[in-house]
C-alpha cells in the first residue's frame, strides 16, 4: 500500500475519534432533560456546573416540573454558549459547563428563581460563590423551593 494510501486510512480511522472530542463553545439545545441538564445538536449531554435541581426522573420531586419547565424556556431551540471549568465531563460522560444564552448565567438564574440549590463539586468551583449568594438571596425572598 502506498504511503498516502496509509495516510488516508490512518485518518478515516481517525476522524470519529476527532469528531467526539470536538468540545463546541457554542451550541443549539436539542432537549431539556431537566432543571440541570440538556442535550445539544452534537447529541453531547450537558449537565450545569455548581448547581443541583430538583429530579422529574424516575419521580417527581417538589419543583422537579417547574425548574425543568424553566429551564426549557431559557434555552430549548436557542442557541447558548458553553463554558467549561476544570473538568470536561463527569462520570456519566456529561460535558460539564456553565450555560449562557445572550447574557444569562443559566445556572444563577435557575437559583436565583429558588429552582436551584447551590452545590459545590470541586474541583469546578468557579462560580461557586455567586451561586451561594444567589441561593440565599432566594431563601431570604422565599423564592420557589424557598417558599413558607
Amino acid at each position: 500500500m502506498s504511503r498516502r494510501l496509509c495516510s488516508i486510512a490512518l485518518l478515516l480511522l481517525l476522524l470519529p475519534l476527532l469528531a467526539c472530542s470536538h468540545d463546541p463553545g457554542t451550541a443549539t439545545v436539542t432537549r431539556v432533560i431537566d432543571g440541570d441538564t440538556i442535550v445539544i445538536d452534537t447529541g453531547q449531554k450537558v449537565r450545569y456546573i455548581g448547581i443541583d435541581t430538583p429530579e422529574v426522573y424516575p419521580q417527581v420531586e417538589p419543583y422537579g416540573k417547574e425548574a425543568w419547565e424553566v429551564n426549557r424556556q431559557l434555552v430549548e431551540g436557542k442557541q447558548v454558549r458553553l463554558e467549561r471549568d476544570v473538568s470536561d465531563t463527569d462520570r456519566y460522560g456529561r460535558l460539564l459547563r456553565y450555560v449562557y444564552v445572550d447574557e444569562i448565567l443559566v445556572n444563577a438564574e435557575l437559583v436565583r428563581l429558588g429552582l436551584a440549590r447551590a452545590k459545590a463539586y470541586p474541583p469546578d468551583t468557579k462560580n461557586q460563590q455567586y451561586l451561594e449568594e444567589l441561593e440565599a438571596a432566594a431563601r431570604e425572598t422565599y423564592q420557589g423551593m424557598w417558599v413558607k
